[in-house]
């Protein structure tokens, strides 16, 4: 039996937990610090409602925000055409005993997946039709693998749970700023707000590294439950890689909560190479904190460098 899941879904949520906690006692400290300052609490409560209001909307509608975005079309399974793909899909989550999510096709040429969806919608799984143009049949079923990991993993409500954290301690530090106050004068109380603004950002990247792990998870889930998985994941990402034109060439209009869905966002190849150059430079490349510390999403290296290690432990 391989672990390599387990830790990697344990890590996920102490982190999640870790987070959370360390934001509740920040919050704590700063109040009970100035417990004897005329705060209000009431607009930052307010605020505190505002965005929870506006975050939960976003996961109710976001799905059919998605669905303009991309232009999705919905996948029959009587389509003779598509038939195929939706076949895959069904065996796919045979392997994974999860229910068939709806299918879309996304009419763009940017090749990509991403698994979305709300209690409204329900779950929904996308790929691009650039996907379908430079994949095969094998190497598709392992990028479908990896989106239903999300599915099955429940990462959607993961992120909302822990992605309003970073907002509820900005918002803190944004009350305080114009709540006023009289211990320690204004001007103390300026600083400390401002600090603890400055203080959110770094609860964003610690969700960036939760959100790695979150892929990271989810390509596992493909290499144990997917025949063939871990070769045909690495090839399938190396060929989309290969295919992504430059940043700065890309259109604008992804969001950012759009992009952490992808199966594949936030690395720049630059210029385009062949997916088998690629790929032999990944298996060896050594890759540091900088060049992924502010990307939703592992460096492909350490994608590829994972998917060797599940190879060797007899997931082929």
């Amino acid at each position: 039996m391989d672990f390599t899941g387990t830790k990697l879904r344990i890590a996920t949520i102490l982190a999640g937990i870790a987070i959370a906690l360390i934001a509740a006692a920040v919050i704590s400290a700063v109040s009970y610090q100035f417990l004897g300052i005329s705060f209000s609490y009431d607009f930052f409560g307010i605020m505190l409602v505002l965005v929870l209001a506006l975050d939960i909307g976003q996961y109710l509608l976001s799905p059919y925000i998605v669905g303009k975005l991309y232009h999705l079309k919905k996948v029959s399974p009587s389509d003779p055409s598509l038939s195929w793909l939706y076949t895959s899909l069904q065996q796919v989550c045979v392997y994974n005993n999860q229910k068939v999510p709806t299918l879309f096709i996304a009419q763009t040429p940017m090749p990509n997946a991403f698994a979305y969806g709300s209690i409204l919608s329900g779950r929904r799984m996308a790929v691009t039709q650039g996907l379908l143009n430079i994949l095969n049949r094998d190497e598709i079923e392992a990028v479908m693998g990896h989106e239903i990991g999300h599915l099955k993993h429940h990462d959607v409500a993961l992120l909302l749970a822990i992605g309003l954290i970073p907002t509820i301690v900005f918002y803190f530090g944004y009350s305080m700023l114009f709540g006023g106050g009289r211990k320690g004068g204004n001007g103390s109380i300026i600083l400390v707000a401002i600090a603890i603004m400055g203080v959110s950002f770094v609860f964003n990247l610690m969700i960036l590294g939760v959100n790695r792990m979150r892929e990271s998870y989810a390509d596992v889930n493909s290499a144990q439950t997917i025949p063939g998985a871990s070769t045909n994941l690495q090839t399938a990402l190396a060929k989309i890689v290969a295919a992504t034109p430059p940043m700065r060439t890309r259109k604008k209009g992804i969001t950012s909560n759009t992009g952490s869905m992808l199966m594949f966002s936030g690395f720049d190849q630059g210029l385009r190479e062949e997916h088998r150059k690629l790929l032999q430079e990944w298996k060896s490349a050594k890759v540091k904190l900088r060049h992924s510390i502010f990307s939703d999403h592992p460096h492909p290296a350490k994608r590829i460098q994972l998917l060797e290690k599940m190879k060797e432990k007899g997931f082929r």
